[in-house]
């Protein structure tokens, strides 16, 4: 069965192929996407995250800002706002004490 053997071959080699292609075709669209402005900032930066396999440093001054800035299509200053946007919702909120709230 020669004949058969030299079908899978070319068949897993298609279909190695095939699924190379389309995992090229979603990182064209994920590279787009991170492009877009159709899309806001936290997207595009999250498509960047996504594409580069990296996460949104939090140091405000951390030089891969300004790549991420360069790839997205965003200034710096949308980068670092995004930064804050992220840390804020990480942080909890503090209660400030009122006065009637001390127990005595």
């Amino acid at each position: 069965m020669p004949q058969s053997a030299q079908e899978l071959v070319r068949t897993h080699a298609e279909r190695l192929a095939f699924e190379e292609h389309e995992r090229a075709q979603r990182r064209q669209l994920e590279v787009a996407e991170q492009h877009s402005d159709l899309n806001p900032p936290d997207v595009r930066i999250r498509m960047w995250e996504k594409v580069h396999a990296l996460r949104l440093p939090g140091d405000p001054g951390h030089p891969v800002l300004r790549v991420v800035a360069i790839g997205t299509g965003l200034t710096l200053a949308q980068v670092q706002a995004e930064q804050r946007a992220r840390l804020a919702a990480r942080t909890p909120a503090k209660h400030v004490a009122e006065p009637g709230d001390e127990k005595g």
